[in-house]
């Protein structure tokens, strides 16, 4: 009897003590929860969300000649209802008017219009009246701190400086170094650009994005444009829609997505100076003879290949002037634009949306 009771006994104190754990427990269960609730209440009403202001737009040339590129996209956005500067042909220029016209409110959009030559220098400075845009130029600018600091409540992380140019994304160097160029301390905002070409004041389109194809030839040496559809066919296999003779043999879209022909010259200016070297200052009589001598120059070499145009493309002269030698090459672009159209529906162009990946990069 004594032994069951003391059975019966151990068995109440051990459920009495399970009782009391399984309390404990699920008081801390709801102590935490309680706790959670709380952080997750203070999460939502941590920080307002900044609101940022409406777009604005820098018009950073003037069109020459026949082009109406700058005027176009200065209407453009104008019927956008965005901001639109004039006057402003520098990234210090840039810069500075953001500072200026800065407010509680951070920049949203930074929209930069610039026509440039994807083979040559941007065609915006550096400084006010400083050195064209390249990655070398602009770091230059920012490690003699040239350039102005932007201010750090002109922009946030989600600022984005949108370029709209052509086939800048392509250069990845030039991108890091233009976002460099607009960082405000721990603050580094985003920028936008296209492997594409940005037309302005198409026929059809107000604004459209054009895939480039090229094809070379020594600055008033051309081949004639049946050689010359011949090697840029031969240079793009895979494109099969573009009839080459006809697309370089026409200077605008007639209709929604037909291919057509731009123009640009390439220029390139070398020099050596003798006046402290033992060696003598050649002499050419043949284009080759120039060539040979340029591929056997590291320095000047590596001046013609940043322009990625082959040195056999380039008319070149020379001319020799006290202990200088002088080279100058020219060469002629022909680039093919393959206007971006919709692949369904309506014939019509792609919207350049500047948040779709596959038309624009982001950095």
């Amino acid at each position: 009897m004594k032994q069951n009771i003391l059975k019966v006994g151990s068995v109440m104190g051990l459920l009495l003590l399970i009782g009391v754990f399984t309390s404990c427990n699920n008081a801390k269960k709801e102590n935490n929860q309680e706790l959670g609730n709380i952080a997750s209440i203070e999460e939502t009403i941590e920080k307002p969300a900044v609101e940022l202001r409406k777009p604005i737009v820098f018009i950073t040339g003037n069109d020459k000649g026949n082009s109406h590129f700058y005027d176009s996209a200065r209407v453009f956005f104008k019927q956008k209802n965005y901001e639109v500067i004039n006057g402003k042909y520098s990234v210090e220029e840039i810069i500075s008017w953001m500072n200026e016209n800065a407010t509680k409110n951070p920049y949203g959009e930074v929209h930069i219009v610039n026509n440039n030559n994807p083979f040559k220098a941007m065609a915006l400075e550096t400084v006010v009246n400083g050195e064209k845009v390249t990655t070398e130029t602009l770091q230059k600018a920012i490690n003699e701190k040239k350039l102005p600091l932007v201010k750090t409540e002109a922009i946030t992380d989600d600022t984005k400086i949108i370029f709209h140019s052509n086939q800048l994304a392509a250069n990845t160097n030039l991108v890091n170094t233009l976002k460099s160029a607009f960082i405000a301390e721990n603050k580094v905002p985003q920028i936008v650009a296209s492997t594409y070409y940005n037309v302005f004041g198409g026929e059809f389109s107000n604004h459209y994005l054009a895939k480039p194809y090229y094809v070379f030839y020594p600055t008033a040496n051309s081949p004639g444009k049946v050689d010359l559809s011949k090697e840029i066919a031969k240079k793009y296999p895979e494109e099969k829609e573009i009839v080459w003779f006809d697309a370089l043999n026409n200077e605008r879209e007639r209709y929604i997505g037909e291919p057509y022909t731009i123009q640009h010259t390439v220029p390139v200016n070398l020099e050596l100076d003798y006046h402290n070297s033992d060696n003598e200052i050649p002499q050419f009589e043949m284009q080759e003879e120039i060539m040979d001598f340029i591929a056997s120059e590291e320095d000047l070499l590596k001046e013609v290949q940043k322009t990625n145009i082959p040195l056999e493309k380039f008319r070149w002269t020379y001319v020799v002037k006290n202990s200088k030698l002088k080279i100058k090459g020219r060469s002629s672009v022909l680039c093919v634009l393959k206007p971006l159209t919709k692949p369904y529906g309506d014939l019509e162009h792609v919207k350049p949306d500047t948040n779709n990946k596959r038309l624009y990069a982001m950095k």
